[in-house]
């Protein structure tokens, strides 16, 4: 269950790191393969605030999890926990804001969710 838990966790800190990044470094979303017409209806004219707010809402979060795991943390479930309501809270505002659905928003929610039980489990709230 650790080891699913740190994977879960790296992935989502990786994916979401890099992803804002990019975002950051080309607000157009041309690294990425993203047009500006995905934005309209939202309150962004272009990708650096969501990649801003991807980095520091999802990925933070998501890496402390990981580094806090690898040192064996007291705090590397709680981050954990945290990491996985972000990520599904960030899809959830996604879903929100662009009205569309996509079969990434259902891997990253199920991840979410996974890291969520998995770090409860963990924590010793409840056995399985």
């Amino acid at each position: 269950m650790k080891t699913i838990l740190f994977l879960l966790s790296s992935f989502i800190a990786l994916t979401s790191l890099i992803s804002g990044l990019f975002m950051i470094s080309d607000p157009n979303g041309d690294v990425l393969s993203l047009s500006t017409t995905l934005l309209s209806g939202t309150p962004f004219k272009t990708f650096l605030i969501p990649g801003i707010l991807l980095t520091l809402v999802v990925g933070i979060p998501n890496l402390l999890a990981v580094f806090y795991n690898m040192q064996r943390h007291a705090m590397r479930y709680k981050w954990a926990t945290a990491g996985g309501v972000a990520v599904c809270g960030w899809i959830l505002v996604q879903l929100i804001l662009l009205n569309t659905l996509y079969w990434l928003h259902f891997l990253y929610f199920a991840i979410g969710v996974m890291i969520i039980l998995v770090s409860y489990q963990l924590k010793g709230k409840w056995a399985v």
